[in-house]
Formats: C-alpha cells, structure tokens, sequence
C-alpha cells in the first residue's frame, strides 16, 4: 500500500497521433498533470521539502512561505501538509481562482502580489524578518535535483534512449536544467530547447524573467536554443491538443507543442518529447477554452 507522495512521478509517455508529422519523426507528451497535485511541480516540491528535512532544517509544525506562479504552490501546499509543515503561498495577482482555492484545500493560506517578482521580494522580506523557512524554488538546488532523480530517468527508460529533442516551458528552469543535464549525460547530442514568452506576453506560469531574478541554477550552456512562443500560438495548440488528442493541459504546455511541432518540421527523424507541465481543469475560470480559434 502506497501513500500520496509515494504517487508522485512514472507519469505517462504518450505519442501525439493526429499531426501530419514526417515518417521518421515521432512526439510524446509527458503527462505530469497525472502527479497527484496535478503538475510537473510535484517532483520539486517533494524534493525541497524532503531534503530540507533529512539535513535537519525543518520539522514538523515549521512555517514555510514561498512565491510561485501556481502550481510549486498548490504541490507545495500538498506535500507540506502530509509532513505537518505550516505554508503560505505568494501568488502574482492574476493567478486563476483554481490555484488559490486549491491551495487553501490543502490547508495552506496565499497572498496576493502584483507580479511575479512583487512575490519574491514579498516571501523574501516575511522570511527575513518573520522567521518563515523559504525553501527559495529560484535557487534551491533539489528543484532541478529532482528531475534528475526522476523525470529524466523516466524519458530515457520509456524512449528506450532514443529521445532526439528534450523540450520543456521555463519558470523556475528546474526542469529544463535537471532534464538536460541527465540526458546529455546518456547522450551529448540530445538537445534541450526552452520555451519562454515573448516580450509583452503573457503565458501562465513561465514569466520572462528580468536578468536580475533569473534563476541561479539556471546554466544557459545545459539550454541549446530558447524560443520566444506567444499566447495566440501557445492557446491554439492548447485547444488542439484537448480536441484531438484528448490531452487536458495548461497554455504553457500548449507553446511546449508549437516549439515541438516547429522542431518537427526542422528534422527528417527524431524523436521528441516535450513536458505537459500540468492539467487544464486549473484554467478554466480563463478564457483559455473558450473562444473558438
């Protein structure tokens, strides 16, 4: 008999079918929204926590605070409450209704900021001055440890080492990170590509960070290209994945595919994969769904 957290990760590997792609070239989701928590970010949260503990920084009934686009912050109100830790979650003020309210499921309290940046300045300064443990998603390394540990691994065994491409949205750029780096370390010549919005885009969950708040793991040499997507591209291959390939993802997932099916274009064969970082039920209070493209 499993716990919850025992749940987390060996998500599913599914191909993309309904895509006019070349004969030699194949695309497969990495279903993360199957994470008990709903996201990719359940890897992380449980790494962080689960670390911090065994090195003896924290212990049951500690307050923890952390700023989070959404989904750290709904895994990181589900794991601190199966090991008794106290959370509070800073959120960018356009987060969606499902975030706050799943977050509160779990028992944890947010606070509003304006942006993403407001809520790091916010975490930091209560953690300064209140004696809140910040776990730091930014700049703590068990968040790209995690897919190392995990996610990579997983890629490599159900692709059977054939992966060509590796593609994932960038927040924190934990995923990116921990993926390139074990993968290049199988083999050097798959390439990582980044997904990061526009300039004045906005894409739920992956900010386009200014140089100052980049994140201090992030090692730009691990990332072989980058690409800037936008909200029409990244919305429209959102709603195809959900009515043609019965995918139910977020808009960050939706540019992951566009970059993915560009890549597609570009080469004879491969095989990629790119990160269905999470479920598309936490944007339907958005206009995500809703207007017909």
């Amino acid at each position: 008999m499993r716990n919850v957290i025992q749940t987390i990760g060996n998500t599913p590997l599914v191909e993309l079918t309904s895509f006019n792609l070349k004969p030699g070239v194949k695309i497969f989701a990495k279903l993360e929204g199957n994470n008990p928590a709903g996201s990719v970010k359940d890897r992380a949260a449980l790494n962080m926590i689960r670390s911090a503990i065994e090195r003896g920084e924290l212990k049951k009934g500690d307050k923890l605070i952390e700023a989070t686009s959404g989904n750290t912050g709904i895994a990181l109100a589900m794991i601190a409450s199966t090991f008794g830790l106290q959370m509070e979650i800073v959120l960018p003020a356009n987060s969606t209704r499902e975030r706050t309210l799943a977050i509160e499921a779990f028992g944890a309290t947010f606070t509003l900021q304006e942006d993403m940046e407001a809520s790091r300045r916010y975490a930091q300064k209560k953690a300064d001055e209140e004696g809140y443990f910040l776990l730091n998603q930014f700049d703590n390394d068990d968040n790209y440890k995690s897919h190392i540990k995990s996610t990579a691994p997983e890629i490599w065994k159900d692709t059977n080492g054939k992966i060509t491409h590796f593609i994932s949205a960038m927040g924190t750029t934990g995923t990116i990170m921990g993926n390139s780096i074990f993968l290049k370390e199988q083999n050097p010549a798959i390439q990582a590509i980044g997904c990061q919005p526009g300039i004045g885009e906005a894409i739920p969950g992956i900010p386009r960070w200014s140089p100052e708040y980049m994140p201090k793991f992030f090692d730009p040499s691990k990332v072989d290209r980058i690409v800037d997507i936008t909200e029409v591209d990244s919305t429209m291959r959102t709603r195809q994945m959900a009515r043609n390939e019965g995918i139910f993802a977020g808009m960050s997932t939706g540019g992951a595919l566009h970059v993915a099916l560009q890549v597609a274009d570009e080469i004879e064969e491969g095989v990629i994969v790119f990160i269905a970082c999470d479920r598309g039920d936490r944007y339907l209070s958005s206009n995500l769904f809703g207007d017909v493209i």
